[in-house]
């Protein structure tokens, strides 16, 4: 089943239906015996998400790692079209000659290519198909420029030694990026275990301490008046701390959600790699935050 261009796997199915039948246990539980309160279902709930999610954050963890592979396995497959060039080989005849060689997460996608042109496909047409199912922009800017060589001729066991030259210059920039910013990667993960933790502290020190001291909110006058219980607004009521302790967690939530994403940009360079880096902040404040609510609260 495809949702846009996202297809849904078995293992995301079963990942949705257990997450769902664990929500629907806890509903059970919840509504007829005592022990389950609220606190111990946000708990579930949050456990509930977390399995749910699993399987799309391995789908995405290994669809990036099966695109590095295939940039690698492409330069590899570059340079070897250099070596064939430069023997005099037409450029047709070297894909057809490597077609058995393993490249890895290209395998298939060579085959395909070579077997198109050994039946007749011209060279341009099976390259541009190779591009559009290998969905990678590195790969398909270098095909572009192996296209745009091979019509017009000349030497092109030098366009094919620059666009090889230019792959590996990437890959190499971008394993020196990953290295120069794991330790921002890391410090990022730090801060918001530390934010965490000062939500936990408000909650279940800040906010009790201001309840028997019995402060008072501003009114709607812009008044303020003391003696009252906390959350008192005015002629009216107000927030609860169980209230206040659920807007903690939804800022959690939003907070670990766009900060892995930023992370993600500022490591790897794009937005979609940050996904993984926001399910975990998420899957960390789920259970940090609802686990101290059950076990602290």
């Amino acid at each position: 089943m495809k949702i846009g261009k996202f297809e849904l796997k078995k293992s995301h199915w079963v990942g949705v239906i257990g997450a769902f039948t664990a929500v629907l246990f806890a509903l059970i539980l919840f509504f007829t015996t005592e022990f389950f309160d609220e606190k111990l279902l946000s708990f579930v709930i949050g456990l509930a998400i977390i399995i749910g999610g699993l399987p799309f954050l391995a789908t995405v963890i290994l669809e990036q790692r099966e695109a590095r592979n295939k940039e690698t396995m492409f330069l590899e497959f570059s340079r070897d079209l250099v070596e064939g060039a430069r023997a005099g080989t037409p450029i047709s005849k070297s894909i057809i000659n490597l077609r058995t060689k393993d490249y890895g997460a290209l395998n298939s996608y060579i085959a395909k290519l070579a077997n198109q042109i050994s039946i007749g496909i011209p060279v341009r047409r099976a390259l541009r198909t190779f591009s559009t199912d290998v969905k990678s922009p590195t790969i398909s800017r270098a095909i572009t420029l192996i296209m745009e060589a091979e019509r017009a001729g000349g030497k092109i066991e030098t366009i094919l030694e620059s666009v090889a030259s230019s792959v590996g210059q990437i890959e190499k920039l971008r394993k020196e990026r990953r290295a120069a910013i794991y330790n921002l990667t890391v410090q990022g993960y730090i801060v918001f275990i530390i934010f965490i933790i000062i939500m936990l502290v408000m909650q279940f020190r800040i906010l009790p301490i201001t309840a028997e001291l019995g402060f008072e909110a501003v009114d709607t006058e812009g008044l303020v008046d003391i003696g009252g219980p906390i959350g008192q607004l005015g002629a009216g009521g107000g927030i609860r701390p169980e209230e206040m302790a659920r807007a903690f967690l939804f800022l959690l939530l939003f907070q670990g959600f766009f900060a892995g994403l930023v992370i993600g940009k500022i490591s790897e360079g794009s937005v979609k790699a940050g996904i993984k880096h926001s399910f975990i902040l998420v899957a960390i404040s789920l259970i940090l935050f609802t686990g101290a609510n059950v076990f602290l609260g």
